[in-house]
């Protein structure tokens, strides 16, 4: 009873159903806790193809640059960095670019 504490109506105030109420939402935290992630990096890959196109270098051929180039930045911050620093995400998708050309 104490988990179903601030529902509404029958959810907070009759055991069955606050018991059925709290399993189904601790459910739904342990399956969004996956998606989050899930959500997080979708969103980060479309910051970096967003930042990449006005780079004139596609997302993949960024990545590929990347790994080739010994850069070893994660998505997170590769995001961050087109968001925050536009010049900084400039030099690092240059840099990919000069990797993918000389292979």
């Amino acid at each position: 009873m104490k988990l179903a504490e601030g529902y509404y109506g029958a959810k907070s105030r009759l055991y069955r159903i606050a018991m059925q109420a709290v399993d189904r939402a601790l459910v739904y935290a342990y399956r969004d806790r996956r998606n989050r992630k899930r959500d997080f990096r979708k969103l980060w890959i479309t910051r970096i193809s967003a930042a990449a196109k006005l780079n004139d270098i596609s997302y993949s051929h960024l990545m590929d640059g990347l790994k080739k180039a010994g850069i070893q930045l994660n998505r997170k911050m590769l995001a961050d960095l087109a968001v925050k620093d536009p010049d900084g995400f400039k030099n690092v998708a240059m840099a990919a670019k000069r990797s993918t050309e000389t292979v």
